[in-house]
């Protein structure tokens, strides 16, 4: 592979995670999130930098930086003829825990998780979701001092999900470290003091939920749905981002559905009126072919949307003919 063409999945990338701590790493699929995790724990060796967890180097005391994680990889590591009962006792005697509270420590977490009644169960014969439960059982038992989870609540009903984030913050609460990777703006503002938005393998923001918002999200948001032409295709919004521009000059296009004729356009200063925002929008609403449109307040996610634009782009360059 030319140069030219040599993606880095995680560069530049220097943060530091205090005790106590749920930080969180955003990102589209390919910004680098389950790279970084991989290789605190080793599974992915690093080819430059250094990393430490507990004051242990990565790179030349991998063996003390495993004692003190656990780990929930986005795939399942379920060894499928197990049970989960045996699974757990497994990694308990991994982590050094007593045969005298073997038992008690594994009834514990299956019960904790809503596992109980699959504890005989073969790990094969569980449902997706019970699987992604049994993954962060893994990774909670022996109550490491860092847990990195890799999008642990994926497949999850609402209710588990809840659920899951209750345990997560009881744990945090008893003194471990939590780093986890995410899609979801709402499991972060339910778990992170802190928050990084990857892009390209670069963090391009970090802080709290409420700060990035503060900081990033000013102003308003417009998400706007095209109408039907008289063909049948759908109007292009191209019009309307130019319309919105020659009456608010700091607006932008940051995100758009071609198929489905959504456009999201964010307004950026906090002075312009909304009575002003929705007068220009009703006076070329038919002229636009605009179907509906909603204004609001920048959220977590519209600030997530707005980095990450040129994710898909970047990470996939053209292939030379």
């Amino acid at each position: 592979m030319s140069e030219s063409t040599t993606l880095r999945a995680v560069e530049r990338l220097c943060v530091g995670v205090v005790e106590k701590e749920c930080f969180g790493l955003l990102g589209q699929s390919g910004a680098g999130k389950s790279a970084t995790l991989k290789m605190l724990t080793g599974e992915v060796v690093m080819t430059n930098g250094q990393a430490f967890v507990n004051g242990y180097s990565v790179m030349s005391q991998l063996r003390q930086v495993q004692r003190s994680i656990g780990y929930c990889p986005q795939t399942d590591p379920l060894i499928e003829h197990m049970t989960c009962y045996e699974t757990l006792a497994m990694f308990g005697r991994l982590r050094g825990i007593p045969d005298s509270h073997l038992n008690d420590c594994v009834a514990s977490i299956l019960e904790v998780l809503e596992l109980g009644s699959h504890g005989a169960k073969r790990a094969g014969n569980l449902s997706g979701g019970m699987k992604r439960k049994l993954t962060t059982a893994m990774s909670l038992i022996g109550d490491p001092s860092v847990i990195l989870l890799d999008e642990p609540s994926t497949g999850l009903d609402p209710g588990a999900r809840r659920h899951l984030w209750d345990v997560l913050s009881s744990v945090r609460s008893g003194g471990s470290t939590l780093i986890l990777t995410s899609h979801s703006m709402e499991e972060c503002e339910a778990l992170c003091t802190r928050v990084a938005i990857m892009v390209n393998g670069r963090m391009k923001c970090l802080g709290t939920t409420q700060h990035l918002k503060s900081r990033f999200g000013q102003g308003f948001t417009l998400s706007v749905r095209m109408g039907l032409k008289e063909n049948g295709q759908l109007a292009s919004f191209n019009p309307l981002v130019t319309y919105v521009q020659s009456h608010f000059r700091s607006a932008k296009c940051f995100n758009s559905d071609h198929l489905q004729g959504y456009a999201y356009i964010q307004i950026p200063d906090p002075h312009t009126p909304l009575s002003a925002v929705f007068r220009a929008l009703e006076s070329a609403k038919l002229a636009l072919n605009v179907q509906d449109y909603s204004v609001h307040q920048t959220s977590l996610q519209q600030v997530f949307l707005a980095f990450t634009s040129d994710q898909q782009r970047y990470r996939q360059p053209e292939q030379k003919p």
